[in-house]
């Protein structure tokens, strides 16, 4: 037996982007027009003026997408008192609630800074993942989410790693590419169909599950999740979502609260 992702997909691919300035607008037109999900990791203190969106058009903007949080102010949180980094989450989480209408419990590290203690007060303040800027250049879900290695930044390699995304082994279970950047980079650089030219080639996949940074935690925790017989033949899903996995040669959906055996 070997997890897949819903609908029986061997693999996903997920988008990050930071700080929420202008230039996400045509970043989200290009993931819409290919049909890609991507999460967003926005300063709700920092809205508003000629560099970041105005707070009144996340709802619509990032329709499809997910809003996430970056800290209000963007502060480097290893160099504040505790009781600020708190605050700072917790009051990014509730301002992006309000202009989102929708649950804020992800997070990236503004400039990717974070230690131990960092951790525990994201996840002491309902953070169910954070993203650093470490690029792994490989496709394997983290083993601590609140520490997410990505596979890349867009600058670094990117349409070499698709390419072996696309061509991954099957040996590679729940494979997922995670890419991250800022929007306003492809301004400055002056390279935006780099980013329409990978996105291009990655859509349309039947094996490829598109997803935002959320709902693939969500999902890899609940088959973390998963109950066991002694034996490893029967299989309980305590979760309230849908678990699909390979057994033999039949792709399998086991429902919430479902128990399956899948033995010989």
């Amino acid at each position: 037996m070997n997890y897949l992702y819903p609908q029986g997909k061997p693999k996903a691919l997920t988008f990050s982007y930071d700080d929420g300035q202008v230039f996400d607008r045509r970043l989200v037109e290009i993931f819409n027009k290919y049909g890609v999900k991507a999460t967003f990791h926005l300063n709700s203190g920092t809205l508003g003026g000629d560099v970041f969106i105005a707070p009144e058009e996340v709802k619509t903007l990032f329709e499809g997408h997910e809003v996430s949080c970056h800290g209000v102010e963007h502060k480097n949180l290893p160099s504040i008192p505790r009781p600020l980094v708190l605050a700072e989450l917790n009051e990014d989480r509730k301002a992006l609630e309000k202009l989102s209408g929708g649950l804020v419990q992800g997070m990236s590290y503004a400039f990717g800074n974070y230690n131990a203690e960092i951790k525990e007060i994201a996840k002491s303040a309902g953070i169910k993942y954070s993203r650093t800027v470490n690029d792994m250049f490989g496709f394997f879900p983290p083993a601590d989410f609140l520490e997410w290695h990505p596979t890349c930044h867009h600058d670094k390699r990117l349409m070499e790693l698709g390419e072996r995304f696309l061509n991954m082994p099957p040996f590679i279970e729940l494979g997922l590419m995670y890419v991250w950047g800022h929007s306003f980079e492809f301004d400055r650089n002056n390279n935006w169909d780099h980013i329409e030219e990978f996105v291009k080639m990655m859509s349309g996949k039947d094996d490829i599950w598109y997803a935002t940074n959320l709902e693939i935690c969500d999902y890899i925790n609940a088959t973390r999740s998963q109950e066991f017989s002694a034996d490893g033949n029967t299989i309980h899903n305590p979760t309230a979502i849908s678990i699909w996995m390979r057994v033999g040669q039949e792709v399998v959906e086991l429902k919430p609260g479902e128990t399956k055996y899948i033995g010989k």
